[in-house]
């Protein structure tokens, strides 16, 4: 994912963030962990703030780490677009329109349905949004049945 902040404060994606997992989950390997990783004072501060505002909220403790932003190492393909990968017809289709691995993970599309399966978005965002994807009728009739 690509941080636009034009498009989206820092602030509200953080919301997103907290409000996508449980931050006070453990985690059982450090690739697997919760973690925010800032650019820049601001970003650090604005994590910090976000973090303590919602440990007392909630009255617990967090094990999301925040930490600054280093080399980055893109994940093993099979862990690219995760829930999308579990939709077998829909799947099909993607993988006829990016056979190239790379194309698929960086696709813009698979990011949107892969989030649409997890369960995020409405019906009407992802009826928005299907004339755009050229899916075959099956697969958007999957596609559907998981958001409903």
């Amino acid at each position: 994912m690509e941080y636009d902040p034009a498009k989206i404060s820092y602030s509200d994606l953080l919301d997103i963030f907290w409000n996508s997992h449980n931050p006070t989950a453990r985690s059982w390997s450090t690739q697997y962990r919760s973690v925010i990783f800032y650019s820049g004072e601001e970003q650090r501060r604005t994590a910090e703030q976000s973090a303590a505002k919602l440990e007392k909220e909630i009255g617990r403790k967090l094990s999301t780490a925040i930490e600054p932003l280093r080399k980055f190492t893109v994940a093993e393909d099979y862990h690219q677009k995760y829930y999308l990968r579990q939709e077998g017809r829909i799947m099909a289709d993607f993988a006829a329109f990016y056979p190239d691995q790379a194309d698929f993970r960086e696709s813009p599309a698979a990011a949107k349905v892969n989030g649409f399966v997890s369960g995020l978005g409405t019906e009407k965002e992802l009826k928005e949004l299907l004339p755009q994807l050229g899916l075959s009728e099956e697969a958007e009739k999957q596609l559907l049945r998981r958001v409903r």
